[in-house]
């Protein structure tokens, strides 16, 4: 690699630490709004898997504009930078009132989460989509971005561990409501951490932004659709991100309801997380070596096992249960660096074509896209729970029928499984690969 593709040390890991922000808000409210809701606030399953999903389906339709404002930011600091610091500040401040509804009528409780989550998703969008964007301007190089996305992915697998597992405990180790409130207080902190860490790391990258593309949304839009490769990767991610989605929202029932152990909900998300902090490196050499689509498919194979193995969770000892979770957790990490790498080669691919800058509406479908995969997760899961008699509470303290247990080991384990093969149908399309990327940056 020719040395002025390369970024300095400082920029991979100052970009990389916005997964600091991006990993705690992703992991937390999937991992625990949905229980808040049922199990604290005793709202009916229906409704709470409602509430959680219709902010991020706010968010489907806020990402193309929010990538498209950031396509056409004038600022001495790059067009993505202001964006980093704005959202992510206002990111962290709603966070910090998501899980602290006063206690009142349960309709208005309700209420305010459902309008505290929509604030957060709204923030998020401005953050994410400019964040996702940054890549493809940062670098032309095909291998350097898979390099940038390991530093993105390693410091992702250790803030999904990080919150996933402290989250929980600081929860329980409080209490109650209050439990929640102080979670949402440490939660919003590292959220904090993740933006300015971000926004200060990336003060010195270079920034190679064409100019941004001509016409409406719409029409940007419409050229976006035509980029086939693009296209099949994104299905491909988004019903991954369905995947995903079903497992983070059926943790803490599993933990709670189906292996019932003190502390299980931060084993499992250890030995989830566990894996890709070790083996992101290894992976993004896998790519190196292989090509980043193959590599893809097999992190998405080992994935789809390591859930597969889950469905055995109400027969067998703890431990295999972490066993093949621990597995998830190795596919998950390919499954994080290989389509972050290869998005912002369909960008870049698109902008040294047509001399247009259409990066941030590339980011804005993409994490539309990905954001309503996640929000479905804990929809269909919730879904899933109603239809296997969950019993909802205020206190969390009720025997859940058999039938509530199989609906939450089939929810995290057989569902996603079939999801992550399935994706692979759309994956097999795809074609871009280094020599042609490297082709149409040389022309």
């Amino acid at each position: 690699m020719p040395a002025s593709d390369r970024l300095p040390r400082s920029v991979r890991i100052g970009y990389g630490s916005g997964s600091v922000a991006t990993g705690a808000f992703g992991t937390v409210p999937g991992l625990m709004l949905l229980p808040y809701l049922t199990d604290s606030l005793g709202i009916a399953a229906l409704l709470a898997g409602f509430i959680v999903f219709l902010p991020k389906a706010w968010d489907v339709i806020l990402n193309p504009i929010a990538g498209r404002i950031s396509d056409r930011t004038e600022d001495p600091r790059g067009p993505r930078r202001p964006w980093l610091l704005k959202a992510g500040l206002a990111l962290a401040a709603t966070f910090a009132l998501l899980f602290a509804a006063p206690e009142m009528a349960t309709w208005l409780e309700a209420l305010w989460v459902l309008v505290v989550f929509l604030a957060c998703a709204s923030a998020y969008a401005f953050f994410q989509v400019p964040y996702v964007a940054m890549p493809a301007e940062l670098t032309s190089s095909y291998d350097e971005r898979t390099r940038l996305m390991t530093w993105r992915v390693a410091l992702l697998a250790f803030t999904i561990m990080l919150a996933g597992a402290t989250a929980p405990a600081i929860r329980d180790a409080v209490g109650g409501r209050d439990g929640y409130r102080v979670m949402g207080l440490a939660m919003a902190a590292i959220i904090l951490v993740g933006v300015l860490s971000a926004y200060v790391g990336t003060r010195r990258a270079p920034v190679h932004a064409p100019l941004p593309g001509a016409g409406s949304l719409r029409d940007q839009l419409r050229i976006v659709a035509t980029a086939h490769d693009f296209r099949w990767l994104l299905t491909c991610f988004v019903i991954q991100a369905l995947a995903t989605g079903c497992i983070l929202a059926g943790v803490d029932y599993l933990a709670s309801d189906v292996l019932g152990k003190d502390g299980a909900t931060t084993i499992l998300f250890v030995c989830f997380v566990g894996p890709a902090l070790v083996l992101t490196p290894a992976w993004a050499a896998v790519g190196t070596r292989i090509g980043k689509k193959r590599g893809y498919t097999y992190a998405s194979l080992i994935l789809a096992a390591g859930a597969l193995l889950i469905v055995s969770a109400q027969s067998v000892p703890a431990a295999a249960v972490y066993l093949a979770v621990g597995l998830v957790g190795v596919g998950y990490a390919g499954c994080q660096v290989f389509p972050m790498a290869m998005l912002p080669d369909a960008a870049a691919v698109d902008a040294r074509r047509t001399g247009s800058n259409r990066a941030g509406v590339y980011t804005g479908v993409w994490t539309a896209a990905e954001t309503l995969g996640l929000a479905l997760g804990p929809g269909v899961f919730a879904l899933v729970l109603a239809i296997g008699g969950y019993r909802s509470s205020t206190d969390g303290d009720v025997a859940q029928p058999d039938s509530a247990l199989t609906a939450i080991t089939l929810g995290i384990s057989v569902l996603p499984a079939v999801l992550i093969l399935l994706s692979l149908v759309w994956l097999r399309r795809y074609t871009l690969d280094a020599a042609e990327v490297d082709e149409t940056v040389s022309a």
